[in-house]
């Protein structure tokens, strides 16, 4: 039996270290704060429970998987319920898009916009199809750790015009711009510039309409119990408030890790959940690592940064004309993103992610009250910007901005709250820059050229989570302990067949 110990209790994490003991390994987690979850830390205050990070949860099927591989049944740890509409998206005016599933839904809603576009909607939607083929069901769980694997499959990836950006992509099937922004603005969710993510980021559109868009009952926080759970009952072992300070390198081989009270633990694998790149820059002697990976890690691009406001209200909100999923975008576009991502300035305006999830399960706060919170992009730490003095101004201008326009007495009726900036990112979260999404996802930095999955100069040093293949959001991170498990492999005294999505998914389409 081989010891694998995972750095961080993230979704990433959580997928390696239940995926790695069901194989028959030895494994501890090591997490840094008090609770599981990483960047799905839930905060408890006042009868309320809200959610730290993600909020959709897209390819449900991936948990079933990972409850199938420990012969369990994912529907007795936790329940999940759909989401209609997915998102509801409101353009400067207060005008609503409502997207779900369901194509004649979404016809008839470009129809209240521009009838034109509704030929080009259903063109553009064919046309991911192909690219959820390739970008995630051949490619997802793949590995990319040699140069000759992205050759392989660049003439696929130029044949589905990988080369544009996600708004450009989209903009050539629809003409009217509110509706552009409706089809583009997925990259933001994974860390990215929809005029710079890569066009094959089109297929969440695609990945969307199969599976939908789901809810934990109890919240994403629910997930994180149900995961840990499955993880003991296979003999993994959870460290709390316990902080790693050291990977120790022996020979291009990690031999376990230094804790922050000295400990060494000794270890055959190593995986980190942690950002990718606060591992490099942070917790491997820079002495022992190859100039070819220092300039790599250098040069690296972070995604921006968030401020997340989450609040508790004593009066409901159930006739103001919001649903679980909002968003809010305002009068710009191209020019707020190039602010957070190109300028790197705060700007006076900004959109926002509104979420309310007590209009799905009422369980997450006190009887007659409701649950939020909204979300603004901002830029990472690079920017210069002094949160210490700028968060508590930020704050109150997006308060006001909703009391004004979306939740009449806002500010009157909370009774709960808490908020993070990007220096929570950084100091409470060890992300470089106080990047929210870690390596930002452009064609430079996707496949081959983003961290790899196996580092490249230690090899039993492994990377999950949304700064390495094949990159951010639920089924990214998935999709990378699935990657670590069939890096590593089954322990000595046991064997299963390599774990595959393109197999998987071959066969839920033949049932």
């Amino acid at each position: 039996m081989s010891k694998v110990i995972i750095i961080g209790s993230g979704f990433g994490g959580l997928g390696a270290a239940i995926r790695l003991a069901a194989q028959g390994h030895d494994v501890e987690m090591f997490e840094k704060r008090d609770k599981p979850g990483g960047r799905a830390y839930v905060y408890e205050m006042n009868g309320f429970q809200f959610d730290g990070g993600p909020t959709v949860i897209t390819a449900p099927f991936m948990f079933d998987d990972l409850w199938a591989v420990a012969g369990k049944r994912r529907e007795d740890y936790f329940q999940m319920v759909p989401c209609d509409p997915y998102y509801r998206i409101f353009d400067a005016n207060k005008n609503a898009f409502d997207y779900n599933g369901d194509e004649d839904f979404i016809l008839d809603q470009i129809s209240k916009w521009n009838p034109a576009d509704r030929e080009g909607y259903q063109r553009f939607m064919a046309t991911t199809q192909a690219i959820f083929q390739k970008g995630f069901v051949e490619l997802a769980d793949k590995p990319f750790l040699h140069f000759t694997d992205m050759l392989k499959v660049a003439p696929d990836l130029i044949k589905l015009q990988s080369y544009l950006s996600v708004y450009r992509y989209v903009s050539q099937f629809v003409s009217d711009e509110f509706l552009r922004r409706c089809f583009s603005f997925h990259p933001l969710l994974i860390g990215g510039n929809p005029f710079d993510a890569p066009s094959i980021y089109a297929m969440i559109h695609y990945l969307e309409r199969e599976w939908g868009i789901w809810y934990a009952v109890g919240g994403t926080g629910a997930v994180v119990k149900a995961m840990v759970q499955l993880f003991e009952e296979l003999g993994g072992k959870l460290h709390l408030d316990t902080e790693i300070d050291e990977i120790v390198i022996d020979s291009k081989r990690a031999t376990g890790v230094r804790l922050g009270d000295g400990t060494f633990v000794p270890a055959d694998h190593v995986v980190a959940n942690a950002d990718v790149s606060y591992v490099y820059h942070n917790m491997i002697d820079k002495n022992k690592q190859s100039l070819y990976l220092k300039t790599k890690m250098r040069l690296m691009k972070h995604s921006m940064s968030l401020m997340v406001i989450y609040f508790g209200t004593k009066r409901q909100y159930r006739d103001v004309g919001l649903s679980h999923h909002n968003i809010i975008l305002g009068h710009r576009y191209q020019g707020l993103l190039e602010d957070i991502f190109q300028k790197k300035k705060l700007a006076d305006d900004f959109s926002l992610y509104l979420h309310m999830p007590t209009l799905t399960d009422a369980s997450i706060a006190p009887e007659g009250h409701e649950n939020f919170y909204v979300l603004s992009p901002v830029p990472h730490l690079g920017s210069g910007i002094d949160w210490n003095v700028m968060a508590e101004p930020y704050r109150d201008a997006i308060m006001q901005f909703l009391e004004e326009n979306y939740l009449p007495d806002l500010q009157a009726n909370i009774v709960a709250e808490h908020f993070i900036d990007p220096l929570h990112f950084r100091n409470t979260l060890n992300s470089r820059m106080g990047s929210a999404f870690s390596v930002q996802p452009i064609l430079t930095q996707s496949a081959w050229f983003r961290p790899h999955n196996r580092s490249e100069d230690f090899e039993n040093l492994y990377f999950v989570g949304a700064g390495t293949h094949p990159g951010a959001g639920l089924p990214g991170v998935l999709s990378s302990s699935i990657i670590v498990e069939n890096l590593i492999g089954p322990a000595r005294d046991t064997f299963k067949a390599p774990a595959s999505l393109t197999n998987r998914l071959a066969v839920e389409h033949t049932l």
